[in-house]
């Protein structure tokens, strides 16, 4: 019978990865508070077109929602800034002792919703794509916001603004609403091309052709 050598490395990745599951439910649900309050987000207006606060909108939910998300986000990349360097180390461990081998629960380990960690030639750790495809690009007019920012036709988008697949109703209107309460601002976009991800940053904003962005999106895939 052979007993397992401890591994204080692998203990570690695997607390860490327990924590960075809470701590993706907890804004999963604070997201969820955004969504139901007329899908506000994180940069909807609060008050309405006369200065009064909004009456379709719990607004002081949405203050705390926003808040702990800004809090939780912050905390959630420098967590997964931990992750990646405890893996890098458990990677080294590994090479310098090959009779010290992965286990499978350590050697599969997904950092699925962190952009932050770049994907390593590290044959044992699957590292996948942060989050699903929720819009595809289908035309790009020339000179368009959607052109500067370097967008083109079929590139798919993970995560637009704080609209990912965690909280994205399959409904356009809630990036078009996004976009206008973000016109003159930057939106930054996680984009999939050609099984590369690539980050960019939009800004909408009125142009010489129609609309704020100058390209056409469309529902993923199912």
């Amino acid at each position: 019978m052979v007993v397992p050598v401890p591994n204080p490395t692998k203990d570690l990745i695997l607390k860490l990865m327990a924590e960075k599951e809470a701590m993706e439910s907890k804004i999963s649900d604070y997201g969820n508070i955004l969504a139901n309050n007329a899908n506000v987000g994180m940069d909807g207006p609060l008050v309405d077109a006369e200065g009064f606060p909004r009456n379709d909108i719990d607004v002081y939910q949405v203050r705390q929602a926003r808040q702990q998300i800004i809090c939780l986000q912050n905390d959630y990349k420098a967590l997964m800034k931990e992750i990646e360097k405890q893996m890098h180390k458990l990677h080294s461990e590994a090479a310098e002792n090959p009779a010290q081998l992965l286990s499978t629960n350590t050697a599969t380990l997904r950092l699925e919703d962190d952009s932050d960690v770049p994907n390593t030639s590290m044959s044992s750790v699957s590292v996948e794509p942060p989050v699903k495809v929720i819009v595809k690009v289908n035309m790009i007019s020339p000179g368009s916001p959607a052109e500067e920012a370097g967008l083109r036709v079929d590139d798919e988008i993970l995560e637009f603004g704080t609209i990912n697949s965690r909280n994205f109703q399959n409904n356009l209107t809630q990036i078009g609403d996004l976009v206008r309460h973000m016109q003159n601002k930057r939106v930054p976009l996680k984009v999939l091309r050609m099984g590369q991800q690539l980050d960019m940053i939009l800004i909408p904003k009125t142009w010489s052709g129609r609309g704020l962005l100058g390209c056409n999106i469309i529902l993923a895939d199912p």
